[in-house]
């Protein structure tokens, strides 16, 4: 709440200080003028020292404003709830490399399951289960 009303602040004096700054006349050609010789006085080069009007009293008070608005807005938006280690970042409800708890019916069964065989695949009385394997002839 407080951080949407700083912000709609900081735009409208914004707008502010952008028509301030633009409705103000130039001194008069700038560093054209200083190295130019339009004017040879020492006041060309420092600038001559103009009574301050409302648009000047304006635009000072609306740069300070908005820097001090911009700086209270950046340090609202640090504060959040980030973790500041690495160590902090695995601390939640339940870290990541434990177990869950256990339930009631255990994950494997006890006993293994009957396996269905068919008599063409089951062995002979007296025959090997597997064949020994082909014996290759040495050279």
């Amino acid at each position: 709440m407080l951080y949407r009303f700083l912000l709609t602040l900081l735009v409208i004096d914004c707008v502010v200080l952008i028509l301030a700054v633009l409705l103000q006349s130039g001194k008069g050609g700038g560093l054209a003028a200083s190295f130019g010789g339009a004017s040879s006085s020492p006041d060309a080069l420092i600038g001559i020292r103009q009574a301050g009007n409302l648009l000047t009293t304006a635009s000072w008070w609306g740069g300070g404003i908005f820097l001090g608005i911009a700086f209270i807005l950046q340090l609202m938006s640090t504060h959040t709830s980030a973790p500041r280690s690495v160590l902090e970042k695995g601390l939640g409800t339940q870290p990541a490399n434990v177990a869950p708890p256990p339930t009631s019916a255990p994950a494997v069964p006890l006993e293994p399951a009957p396996t269905a065989t068919s008599p063409a695949t089951t062995p002979q009385k007296g025959t090997p289960a597997t064949k020994p394997p082909a014996s290759t002839p040495k050279r």
